[in-house]
């Protein structure tokens, strides 16, 4: 598989590392960008610098290269996620605003008809919010709010981030082992 993971500007960036880590474990080829405001939250919330995050990716790509593969639909890949997303890019996205490689890749995902599964972690949601939502999941895009169920009683962050990582990966059609399921026995 091919996936192309973005990491923007929102809050939650430890769920697109623990993404990265998991996809990279399964063996799984991953495309990665981030936006200026993303590089900066994963520094802040988890204390990894660019570099250390690009060694969780097989390519990195720059932001501002819009000649980059993933940039064409010519280039087939299996899907995108941008975890965490932020309300900024999910606006571009869904007003069709493709001045990035993110937002570019998010268009390219779209218009191929491929999965893109959006991770949004904003509270509360403006209206603004709520309608660029359901106009992407009108477009078929996944939204996916970073709300974990706790009806597996989670004891540790690591146990949350695993819900949200593993939800991801089940939109992908990924197999893991990352959560217990609803009605299956430990």
């Amino acid at each position: 598989m091919r996936i192309t993971v973005g990491i923007s500007g929102g809050s939650g960036a430890i769920y697109g590392v623990g993404l990265l880590k998991v996809l990279n474990e399964l063996g799984i080829e991953t495309h990665l960008v981030v936006s200026d405001m993303g590089e900066y939250v994963v520094e802040h919330e988890c204390g990894i610098k660019l570099d250390e995050l690009k060694e969780l990716a097989t390519y990195f790509h720059d932001n501002r290269n819009l000649a980059a593969p993933i940039a064409s639909g010519s280039f087939k890949t299996d899907g995108m996620v941008i975890i965490p997303c932020s309300m900024k890019t999910l606006a571009s996205i869904a007003n069709g605003i493709t001045d990035n490689l993110l937002t570019r890749a998010a268009d390219v995902t779209i218009k191929e008809r491929r999965r893109l599964v959006l991770v949004p972690r904003e509270t509360p949601l403006s209206v603004i919010h709520l309608e660029n939502m359901l106009k992407l999941a009108k477009a078929g895009v996944v939204v996916l709010p970073a709300a974990p169920g706790f009806y597996n009683h989670p004891q540790t962050i690591g146990d949350i981030v695993s819900i949200i990582v593993g939800r991801t990966l089940d939109q992908l059609g990924i197999e893991h082992n990352l959560m217990k399921r609803w009605g299956e026995d430990s």
